[in-house]
């Protein structure tokens, strides 16, 4: 029996402190992303992080995924353009490395979370709407979009990576 009062969902435990009100939501996101990641991958066998159950992405996938969007997210909004290193990494999100570990995962995920939060702590409100352009293509952003986006894309895939994390434990039962 786990006798840990659960906490209500980040969003209900109140403003994060110095980021604009506006980026609550994101930030939120982003925090409650980082938390269930953990929950979900406790327990889990490192042997099954490439298993991909009827050929959807892996857990390593998923883990490796939201780190690169918010990475790229972030770079974005920066106005900058991706590195090689980025894009190296992008090439290889489908792709594990020899002894890669949960921690390591988590520990990249949760670097990337406090890099965003520093960044938006740094933000005026009064640029948000300013444009922002994605990818090779030139794609039309905003900053609050591209930082939305790379908020509900870490929930989205966290949300996934639980169906896969629980059809993996299933299926090992």
């Amino acid at each position: 029996m786990n006798t840990e009062k659960q906490q209500p969902e980040n969003w209900l435990r109140g403003p994060i402190p110095e980021i604009p009100d506006v980026l609550q939501p994101a930030a939120h996101a982003l925090l409650q992303s980082l938390e269930e990641i953990k929950i979900y991958t406790k327990d889990f066998p490192i042997a099954l992080l490439d298993e991909k159950p009827a050929g959807r992405a892996s857990v390593a996938f998923h883990l490796k995924h939201i780190t690169g969007v918010l990475d790229r997210m972030l770079t974005y909004a920066k106005e900058e353009p991706l590195s090689k290193k980025q894009f190296d990494y992008l090439k290889n999100e489908q792709n594990t490395a020899e002894n890669s570990t949960f921690e390591g995962f988590i520990n990249a995920f949760e670097e990337k979370v406090n890099e965003a939060f520093a960044y938006f702590r740094k933000l005026n409100p009064e640029n948000l709407t300013d444009s922002r352009s994605v990818g090779r293509k030139k794609l039309p952003s905003t900053l609050i979009g591209l930082l939305f986006h790379a908020a509900e894309h870490s929930q989205r895939h966290v949300g996934q990576l639980l169906v896969t994390v629980s059809v993996l434990k299933e299926l090992e039962r």
